[in-house]
């Protein structure tokens, strides 16, 4: 087989070039005949992976954080559109938040990746489509869309430059609470059918399981049962904001009163007044966004896992 390898080496707070002598050693003492190409700028990482899986390799692999992940999905549908769809995929977790990883049964660790990929134990994964924002024609995502609060979250992660994971998101939570926030009143329709309107301080639409390095925003989800998994908060309090973190870390916020837990495979989201920022796999799709429509593609994905 041959392996195609995309290291993105700013991600991790720099992690990523500092880990590229241990992965060519490894693939090179296991015998993987691999092509490995460093990222350059924005959207490099999609452009590298449509070009690998036109090309003819078998399997394309991301050291990178959640973002480069997600251009690299976009470049292999991209691919797959125009007819080379026998390409699979997989993750070495170098990132801040490694949420894709996570949520799909990849190992997060470096370590843990490069014997996953040796053993090439395989599965398909649904991915999603957005429609909307910077993207009227569509953007491609493996683990979530986050609208509202978690995408301001996001953008303040960002800044903080000495630490990752976990911790980052909880300075951006922090942050976020204290210097900005102000909820749209949204609605939103979930297969065509049910529609809830109300001030929403956030909408978590989740292929995987969690965001921001470690929040469980859809603790039950699956990525490949063929429904998105929704957590949607109404707005709060800023002392309430607080109180709910450590039930977004536990993965137990449905118990709480403010927290609506839904599954669908259509989404659509609708500002009523002010407009709202939206990440995709922590990828900013709009800062003013109105309107944005989801669906659900099953099976779309293959993987290598743990």
């Amino acid at each position: 087989m041959k392996h195609f390898v995309i290291v993105n080496p700013t991600s991790g707070r720099g992690l990523g070039e500092k880990s590229i002598p241990q992965i060519e050693s490894y693939l090179k003492d296991n015998n993987f005949d691999f092509t490995l190409v460093r990222t350059t700028g924005v959207w490099h990482a999609a452009e590298l992976a449509e070009g690998a899986a036109r090309a003819g390799y078998d399997v394309i692999v991301c050291a990178s954080g959640d973002g480069t992940v997600n251009e690299a999905i976009n470049g292999i549908m991209r691919a797959k559109k125009a007819g080379h769809n026998s390409v699979a995929f997989t993750v070495l977790g170098i990132g801040t938040g490694n949420d894709f990883a996570g949520g799909t049964g990849i190992p997060t660790t470096l370590d843990e990746g490069l014997k996953a990929l040796k053993a090439n134990k395989r599965k398909k994964i649904d991915l999603g489509v957005v429609k909307g924002g910077d993207y009227p024609d569509g953007r491609y995502f493996g683990n979530g869309i986050g609208v509202g609060f978690d995408a301001a979250v996001g953008n303040e992660a960002i800044k903080v430059r000495w630490t990752r994971g976990l911790l980052a998101y909880l300075i951006g939570v922090i942050k976020t609470v204290f210097l900005y926030y102000n909820p749209a009143q949204v609605e939103i329709v979930l297969d065509d059918k049910e529609v809830i309107k109300q001030t929403s301080l956030m909408i978590s639409v989740m292929n995987g399981r969690r965001m921001g390095g470690g929040f469980q925003m859809a603790p039950d989800s699956k990525a490949d049962d063929g429904l998105f998994d929704l957590c949607i908060a109404e707005t709060a309090t800023k002392g309430r904001i607080l109180q709910m973190i450590p039930h977004f870390i536990k993965g137990t916020q449905a118990t709480l009163p403010e927290i609506q837990m839904k599954r669908a495979k259509k989404v659509a989201i609708t500002s009523l007044d002010m407009t709202f920022p939206a990440h995709a796999d922590g990828e900013f799709i709009c800062l003013e966004g109105k309107h944005l429509t989801l669906e659900l593609l099953p099976q779309e994905l293959e993987i290598i896992h743990a």
